[in-house]
């Protein structure tokens, strides 16, 4: 179903879960030095970053395997998952301090991951640059899921991207939502997942 930006952002259902950043020193004799050194560091931390970097952390044959369990997933139930993997954001997100949660909202537009007959497509988009993880969901699902649900999803990839687990976070991430969208978009004996969109992670 066709949403526009505006609708998209108003109808869908977004949680973050993010590993604090570290902080950078603070100067207390002029109180408005850290924010600005805070926005600078940022910068930084996220121009360095760039595909080569999600592809260390991810290489070809983990994203087969992402790949593949998303399309297995959807063997079961009639929902679509997308998996979107970020270095860093955009100079021009950086430069109005756009965060992670506005990011992934654009980029579940960006994807069309909206685009799907029931509206229950999920994205899950991890930012790299500042280990963050936000998780949307269409209004199709997200009516019948609460934050606390979206919320522990999200803690789950959390614990295991602090220790450097990006597959395995990614997986369990997968297999969590795997199981909401089984609860809610069961398929009927002798029913196919038309398969809506891509099963590969995007990658930038």
């Amino acid at each position: 179903m066709l949403h526009t930006s505006t609708e998209v952002a108003a109808t869908n259902c977004a949680v973050r879960a993010s590993v604090p950043p570290a902080r950078a020193a603070t100067n207390t004799t002029n109180p408005t030095a850290a924010p600005i050194t805070n926005r600078w560091l940022r910068l930084l931390k996220h121009r360095r970053l760039d595909e080569r970097d999600a592809k260390r952390v991810l290489d070809a044959a983990a994203l087969q395997r992402i790949e593949a369990r998303v399309a297995a997933s959807e063997v079961l139930h009639g929902g679509e998952i997308r998996v979107c993997v970020e270095a860093g954001l955009p100079l021009s997100y950086l430069r109005r301090n756009a965060t992670a949660r506005e990011r992934a909202v654009a980029m579940f537009g960006k994807l069309r991951v909206w685009d799907t007959e029931h509206n229950n497509g999920v994205l899950i988009y991890l930012l790299l640059a500042e280990q963050a993880i936000e998780i949307v969901a269409d209004r199709g699902l997200a009516r019948h899921v609460d934050a606390a649900a979206w919320q522990h999803i999200a803690a789950t990839m959390s614990a295991a991207f602090k220790a450097g687990q990006f597959e395995a976070g990614l997986s369990q991430a997968i297999n969590a939502v795997d199981a909401v969208l089984a609860k809610h978009f069961a398929l009927a004996p002798g029913e196919a997942n038309p398969n809506e969109l891509p099963n590969a992670p995007y990658l930038r």
